[in-house]
């Protein structure tokens, strides 16, 4: 185990002191510079991000850094790492449970494979707008069980920030299911999804993300499972000129900490470091939906033409998810010993709640 945490320290290290190397160019990160100097800073936290800050919920990692930074008075400096600079999802989620790295923004699709109940949020037409998220975050009991997905991980989830509604980017119109059947569909490397577009009876092509511009563009995918937000923003839309607005779950990031880390902190300087991340991210999920506003009008002048399923189409998709919700119940109720709450039915619980 030492071995292990030694060898993770090293590679971080690596990131942190190196210039990450990417297809092309460096990511362009000076107009997020800090203005301030954190090398006073008594207490550092390396926060990684798969994404850009070209989203809102990305961006709250420097707003986090920067809140964090004025609420403890230079005691503790968020060194934010997004674009992958560390390395894939999964990756980090083992750097994070180990505390080569204290934290990480992790999609929810990714969160799954270190706290299956975060999968929740995944299934199909439950957690899937924005006022239906709202409501989940703000009962507390709720929403407090689903961030002790990861407890007996070693790591605390503390808040949400999104990305906007999933939907259909395709480089050819999908006005209805018949469509959908004739499209290969890259999804991402989330065993949930891949049973929901296999129950829908359509064909998926699990796929990094970074493989998506070339296999786009070159016909080996015809059509993108993410939110018009990100779809606009990476500029798919330049080969996808199509989208469908199915609004089957919402685009999050969790704020997942080192639980040893975190607690490893003075009282006040933690109580100060949750209470940033809560503010902010409560702000971010705001301009999140102002994001997504702002980009279906951008896509639309740019020539996107957008579509929606009729609702007997909508019914049939509903009808046929039910196979994952029975697929992945027993592990989204199962409880761990460090529960607060140990509810007999969560899944159930949270159904009833956002009917």
């Amino acid at each position: 185990m030492k071995i292990r945490i030694l060898l993770l320290v090293l590679l971080v290290s690596s990131f942190i002191f190196t210039s990450p190397v990417f297809p092309g160019k460096t990511p362009p990160l000076d107009k997020w510079k800090p203005d301030f100097d954190p090398k006073g800073a008594k207490y550092r936290c390396i926060v990684s991000n798969v994404s850009t800050p070209g989203l809102v919920g990305t961006l709250a990692g420097f707003e986090i850094r920067d809140e964090v930074w004025k609420r403890t008075n230079g005691e503790i400096y968020v060194d934010f790492k997004p674009y992958s600079m560390l390395g894939g999802e999964v990756e980090v989620l083992n750097m994070v449970q180990m505390g080569a790295v204290q934290g990480m923004g992790v999609s929810s699709v990714a969160s799954t494979n270190l706290g299956p109940r975060f999968g929740i949020v995944n299934l199909p037409f439950l957690v899937n707008s924005f006022d239906k998220l709202e409501k989940f975050i703000n009962n507390k009991r709720l929403f407090d069980h689903f961030l002790m997905a990861m407890d007996h991980q070693g790591i605390t989830g503390l808040d949400i920030t999104g990305y906007g509604n999933y939907g259909w980017a395709t480089t050819v119109p999908v006005k209805n299911i018949e469509d959908a059947k004739k499209i290969k569909f890259r999804i991402a490397e989330a065993a949930v999804n891949q049973l929901s577009y296999r129950n829908w009876g359509f064909n998926p092509v699990s796929m990094p993300w970074p493989d998506v511009p070339v296999a786009l563009k070159q016909g080996v995918i015809t059509g993108l499972d993410h939110t018009l937000t990100v779809c606009n923003v990476t500029k798919k839309f330049e080969v996808a000129k199509y989208f469908t607005q199915i609004n089957y779950a919402q685009g999050l990031f969790i704020w997942i900490f080192n639980k040893a880390w975190l607690d490893s902190l003075p009282l006040d300087l933690k109580t100060a470091f949750i209470a940033s991340v809560h503010d902010v991210c409560a702000a971010s999920r705001l301009k999140s939906l102002a994001e997504e506003n702002i980009n279906i009008a951008k896509a639309k002048a740019a020539g996107v033409e957008f579509f929606q399923l009729s609702n007997a189409d909508m019914a049939t998709l509903g009808q046929q998810s039910l196979g994952t919700y029975e697929k992945y119940a027993s592990e989204i109720n199962r409880n761990y010993p460090g529960d607060i709450y140990k509810p007999d039915n969560f899944l159930k619980e949270v159904q009833t709640f956002l009917k």
